[in-house]
C-alpha cells in the first residue's frame, strides 16, 4: 500500500527549487503540524544538513498572514503518524489537529500529531532518515 498525502504547495515545484537552489537532491516526506496546531506544513528532507542551519528537514506553510513561511522541521523524527486504510486501499494519515479524514469504508483517522483517534484497525508509523517506517513499538 501506498500513503496518501495531502500537500498544501506543489511539491514537485518545491522540489526543484530548493535542490537547485542548494545543489542537492530534495524529497517531500509529509504534511503535519509543526510548530502551532492547524497550520500544516510540507515536510521536505536532505541527507546532508544544511551547510548554514545545520537541519535535514525543512517546511514550507502559509502563516495566519497569508505569507509563506520556512521552518526547521527536523521535529518530525519525533512525531507519530497514525494511519488508516481509505476507499483507495492506501494509507492515509490526518496532517493536523482538526483534520478528520472518513471514508466510505467505514475508516476515519483524527487528530494530526496531538492525538491518534480512529475507527477500526490503524497502524502508526514514523519517519526517519525521510522515509515513513512502521513504528515496532
Amino acid at each position: 500500500m501506498t500513503i496518501k498525502h495531502s500537500p498544501v504547495f506543489d511539491t514537485e515545484k518545491v522540489k526543484q527549487h530548493y535542490g537547485d537552489k542548494d545543489g542537492v537532491a530534495v524529497e517531500y516526506v509529509c504534511t503535519t503540524d509543526i510548530n502551532r496546531s492547524d497550520m500544516p506544513v510540507d515536510v521536505f528532507y536532505r541527507a546532508t544538513p544544511h551547510p548554514e542551519f545545520g537541519n535535514r528537514y525543512f517546511g514550507l506553510f502559509v502563516d495566519q498572514s497569508g505569507r509563506i513561511m520556512i521552518t526547521n522541521a527536523d521535529a518530525v523524527e519525533d512525531f507519530e503518524f497514525g494511519m488508516v486504510v481509505n476507499d483507495e486501499g492506501d494509507w492515509e494519515y490526518s496532517r493536523s489537529h482538526h483534520d478528520f479524514k472518513q471514508f466510505s469504508n467505514g475508516s476515519m483517522i483524527d487528530g494530526g500529531r496531538q492525538y491518534i483517534r480512529s475507527s477500526g484497525y490503524h497502524v502508526v508509523y514514523r519517519i526517519k532518515d525521510g522515509e515513513f517506517v512502521k513504528d515496532e513499538d
